[in-house]
């Protein structure tokens, strides 16, 4: 089956109001088909919980926060108090390591976590704004048959992995898009740092934090659209293949690759990505990359690709180069 994404006008209208102009949020692609392994298993809740906090079962680094108020926190064990059914969850399963990655439910199982812990945040986890019975109550304050039930509790999960086509996971982006139920979709490069965690997506989350390219860009990106722009550079610079639309595709490829800076040191992507906006800085000022107010992310990419290319040639040569 051929399918068009009907998102990418989403994409560029939430990208405009960042400041950043992106004709690529535009692009469409048609997918292929997969060969992908799913299955239904049923946890408890108490195996739940002891699956988080192994890590057997984990949130990926940088995904978005844990967003529920203490109230809705509590309406959810209270469901489970009452024996309701509540929504499943769905996993990945790494095929390396057998670990599995929350594709949809985080909200539901830290809750259970932090329930478990006693503590929501900071303070101690009572339940709110719920039936008498259980109200005020903390986990080792329930009686003992409503523990019992609770962690005896059902939770369905679906379960899946990609069998084919073998090189990459391009499968498991269009799961995310489709099945998590966090509110607000999440944009290509939260995507991909969920995905992808790791010693890369920790180095494009350090020099997101470099001062020159903050006077550019200005406030950090809450959808990660400035992360993105840095992965864009470090694929047109760095990658030893050629780049064919859609970009998603591309960009998704070469961040799962240099997933764990095995490729080429960090170092080598740090000096070239500070090197490059340090001397764009410098030489333009903070109004670089805006032709019409708004940062341009073609004009972005070429320029930082050819100042890094300039910047890598011997210093004689480079000697010239400066701005007209």
């Amino acid at each position: 089956m051929t399918e068009t994404g009907n998102d990418a006008p989403e994409d560029y209208e939430l990208d405009l109001q960042e400041g950043v102009d992106d004709e690529a949020d535009n692009d469409t692609e048609d997918i292929v088909g997969f060969n992908i392994t799913s299955y239904g298993a049923d946890y408890t809740v108490d195996s739940l919980v002891k699956r988080l906090n192994t890590g057997a079962f984990f949130v990926p680094p940088f995904q978005r926060a844990y967003i529920w108020n203490q109230n809705q926190a509590s309406r959810f064990i209270e469901s489970l108090l009452l024996g309701l059914p509540v929504p499943g969850i769905f996993l990945y399963k790494e095929p390396d390591t057998n670990k599995h990655l929350i594709i949809d439910g985080q909200q539901r199982l830290k809750t259970l976590q932090y329930f478990w812990s006693g503590l929501f945040f900071e303070k101690k986890f009572r339940l709110t704004n719920i039936s008498k019975k259980w109200l005020g109550k903390t986990y080792e304050e329930l009686e003992e048959p409503d523990r019992q039930k609770l962690e005896d509790s059902i939770v369905h999960a679906t379960i899946f992995q990609q069998d084919e086509p073998r090189f990459g996971d391009q499968s498991i982006y269009y799961v995310f898009e489709r099945i998590n139920t966090g509110g607000l979709r999440l944009s290509s490069q939260e995507i991909r740092v969920c995905l992808n965690y790791g010693p890369f997506a920790k180095m494009l989350h350090d020099v997101n934090a470099h001062e020159s390219w903050r006077d550019i860009f200005g406030s950090p990106s809450k959808r990660l659209k400035d992360q993105e722009l840095i992965l864009r550079f470090f694929a047109f610079y760095f990658s030893d293949v050629t780049y064919e639309r859609p970009m998603n595709v591309f960009f998704n490829n070469f961040m799962a690759k240099n997933r764990n800076l095995n490729v080429r040191p960090e170092a080598e992507f740090v000096n070239a990505f500070k090197s490059s906006i340090d001397f764009i800085r410098n030489s333009v000022g903070e109004k670089a990359f805006r032709p019409r107010g708004t940062l341009n992310a073609a004009v972005f990419d070429s320029v930082m690709v050819a100042t890094a290319r300039r910047l890598a040639r011997p210093i004689r040569e480079s000697a010239a180069f400066g701005p007209d």
